[in-house]
């Protein structure tokens, strides 16, 4: 008995030196478990025999992660205008635009979670240079001073009562969101059916490529301010088809010959175009003049402001594709509110860039453009935003007010992800085994969309 236990004492030396486990504590285990071993041997075999073998406990602990967990810091938006987030930065000592630092806090301290490159994805309309007109005005946001926006445009157009933005067409589609007034819109599509309609705030228009119309606003309040998005990220409000324009650079002769008149018939065409001029305004009853071929089959306006919100616990939303507004085949969109402290949960759209106008508020987007890239921009009233196809984003309520805002795609269907229903429906073992949380946090996931999510409870 006394060799054996002279050999386990070597034995445990020898292991505790391989393994880092202290030797006097592996070696104090052998012992025990020889003269555990000795004294069952010495017992009568009836005895010996009832003593149950000491077994391996079933609560093993969860093997760590590879990398340590991601740090505590809420990375909320540092309160003061200054480029210091923690231990992090140092005051700004040299010359700097406070009202610049102050609407985007986020570039000046940026989130520890930022990292990498990301592009520009934030352009305020009031930086762009504004073409003025006598009866209105328009400014336009393209890939010209947003290059990452390269599959939609904007523009901001405001007509004052009777102003027309005279007869026109364009390469790509219109589509329109009406922000003040009212404004009839006059049409005549490729089979010579006409169209004539009066939209309101929070209303649309839609007009394919190629296809000619008019606006003017009407005699109510102080006209009309609306929101134009294209198809096309190399937009540009200055290459319109327009009437005058075209007429103005044809020979006058061959506009005679055409329309079977004399010279002096067409002798008063403006010499150059008139984009936006002041008119008379329209007759509340106005119709589309009587038409052979008929009206157009699907209207090219939409009262999206008649459409009723869904309501989640964080605020509401509602989408128009062509599902609900038939015509309109390359651009989708929803309206969406977020009440303070709420956000716009985490989600991806699987194909289709994001262009966001900001209608009332402020708020936050962080852009995850994979492999480890990520960058946050705030957002007011009047900016455009902009989110390429499949990044993860949301959009947080930073203020004390309703957030309220545009979602819009180039495409007929409006699609997205949820972060929240994605992991809700996967395997309950894969997801914690990717996160390390318990089931009762895998239990705040939901398998339905919650697209404006609250506060945390």
């Amino acid at each position: 008995m006394f060799k054996l236990a002279v050999h386990l004492f070597v034995l445990g030396a020898l292991l505790g030196s391989s393994t880092g486990a202290p030797t006097s504590t592996v070696s104090s285990s052998l012992l025990s478990t020889a003269s555990s071993a000795s004294s069952s041997a010495a017992l009568p075999s009836s005895i010996s025999s009832s003593i149950e073998p000491v077994t391996p406990s079933s609560s093993a602990l969860a093997p760590s992660a590879t990398d340590p967990p991601i740090s505590d810091d809420p990375n909320d938006v540092v309160p003061s205008p200054v480029p210091i987030r923690g231990s992090l930065g140092a005051t700004i000592l040299g010359p700097d635009n406070k009202p610049i630092d102050m609407e985007n806090p986020d570039l000046l301290a940026p989130p520890t979670t930022d990292f990498g490159t990301v592009g520009n994805a934030k352009w305020p309309f009031a930086l762009s240079h504004n073409r003025l007109q006598t009866g209105g005005w328009a400014r336009q946001q393209n890939a010209a001073v947003m290059p990452m926006a390269s599959q939609m445009a904007g523009v901001n157009m405001r007509l004052e009562p009777g102003a027309v933005r005279e007869l026109h067409w364009h390469k790509t589609a219109e589509w329109a969101y009406i922000l003040k007034g009212k404004t009839q819109v006059t049409s005549v599509n490729q089979d010579g059916q006409n169209f004539l309609a009066t939209v309101g705030p929070g209303d649309l228009w839609y007009f394919p490529a190629g296809i000619p119309h008019s606006l003017q606003a009407t005699a109510d309040g102080e006209g009309s301010e609306f929101l134009l998005v294209f198809d096309s990220g190399d937009f540009s409000e200055d290459s319109t088809f327009l009437l005058t324009d075209w007429l103005a650079h044809t020979p006058l002769s061959v506009i005679a010959k055409n329309f079977q008149t004399s010279l002096e018939s067409f002798s008063q065409i403006p010499s150059k175009q008139l984009y936006i001029f002041p008119d008379t305004p329209p007759a509340d009853d106005a119709k589309a003049p009587d038409n052979p071929q008929g009206q157009v089959p699907s209207p090219f306006t939409f009262q999206f402001s008649q459409v009723k919100p869904v309501q989640y616990s964080g605020g509401t939303a509602k989408i128009v594709d062509s599902t609900t507004f038939k015509v309109s085949k390359t651009i989708a969109a929803a309206e969406v509110t977020v009440e303070p402290g709420a956000m716009r949960e985490l989600h991806w759209h699987p194909t289709q860039d994001e262009w966001t106008f900001f209608l009332e508020g402020q708020g936050r987007i962080t852009l995850f453009a994979a492999s480890s890239n990520s960058r946050t921009f705030n957002y007011q009233a009047g900016d455009v935003g902009y989110v390429p196809a499949s990044f993860g984003h949301f959009v947080e309520n930073t203020g004390n007010t309703t957030l309220h805002f545009l979602e819009i795609f180039n495409t007929d269907r409006f699609q997205d992800v949820s972060l929240s229903q994605w992991l809700a429906l996967t395997p309950p073992d894969l997801v914690k085994a990717h996160l390390q949380i318990s089931d009762e946090t895998f239990s705040h996931f939901n398998k339905t969309k919650q697209v404006v999510v609250g506060p945390a409870r």
